[in-house]
């Protein structure tokens, strides 16, 4: 079978099948129970191997989260924390890995209208957990935010003047990059929506693009497509402002609302 077939038939990425196979990521014992079905591995073999895994298993920290991660959520953390790039376009939202906060409960409240207070707790804690990856130096993030993100009401006006200015702080920072696509920009391709790009330190592992909806996530793992929305992110990069005219702007922005 080929790795696109197994990992369709285990409903996960082929690039995080890759990693399973590379020894680059552990395998939770019942992925490995669904893989020794499909591949019909079955008597003391099976039983050695789901005994290694056990044995083996290394949770990542998200993992005691998993009462209230969305399973596409929890696979976008774990591909971060192996990621060695990320290019992020938003179109009305600040991105998570450098939301505050006060701006991140703000969202998740009105994300997810149902859940407790505890359980809001418990994604704004990971929001705030995940962005501990930038603090790994050989960790790179580029970020585009649309102007309509700074025209979005969230939270009150002192919660968004924060947010913005740590926007603009986050510039400072030699792994970050934030720059913002002006309305004079024009129409672009990607005015169908945000997207994120993450990009692997192993020249063997494709590029993987994130698409988040209300209900679900889409990973696309598709070279013509990959390439698609790096050709469409590049040229969002040129139309965007320089990091130190979106850094003024932004900064401008939290003033006023100040």
């Amino acid at each position: 079978m080929s790795m696109q077939v197994v990992a369709k038939r285990m409903e996960m990425t082929a690039a995080s099948l890759s990693r399973i196979e590379t020894g680059r990521r552990g395998i939770r014992p019942r992925d490995l129970r669904a893989l020794l079905d499909l591949y019909s591995v079955a008597g003391n073999e099976r039983e050695e191997l789901l005994a290694l895994s056990r044995e083996a298993q290394q949770k990542g920290w998200w993992q005691q989260y998993g009462s209230v991660l969305s399973s596409e959520y929890a696979t976008l953390i774990g591909l971060e924390a192996e990621a060695s790039t990320v290019e992020n376009f938003e179109q009305s939202l600040v991105p998570g890995l450098l939301q505050t906060e006060a701006y991140a409960r703000a969202i998740t409240a009105v994300f997810r209208p149902g859940d407790s207070p505890e359980d809001i707790d418990g994604l704004v804690a990971v929001r705030l957990k995940r962005q501990e990856r930038l603090r790994d130096s050989e960790f790179n993030l580029s970020v585009i935010v649309s102007e309509a993100v700074t025209c979005q009401h969230v939270g009150s006006p002192e919660v968004r003047a924060e947010q913005f200015r740590h926007l603009a702080q986050a510039n400072r920072q030699a792994n970050v990059m934030v720059q913002v696509l002006p309305f004079r920009a024009g129409e672009h391709a990607a005015l169908t929506g945000s997207f994120s790009i993450l990009g692997f330190p192993a020249t063997t592992d494709q590029d993987i693009v994130y698409l988040e909806n209300m209900t679900s996530a889409v990973y696309l793992e598709e070279p013509p497509e990959v390439r698609m929305y790096k050709s469409v992110y590049d040229y969002l990069k040129a139309a965007a402002l320089s990091p130190k005219d979106s850094a003024s702007m932004l900064i401008k922005v939290a003033e006023g609302l100040a």
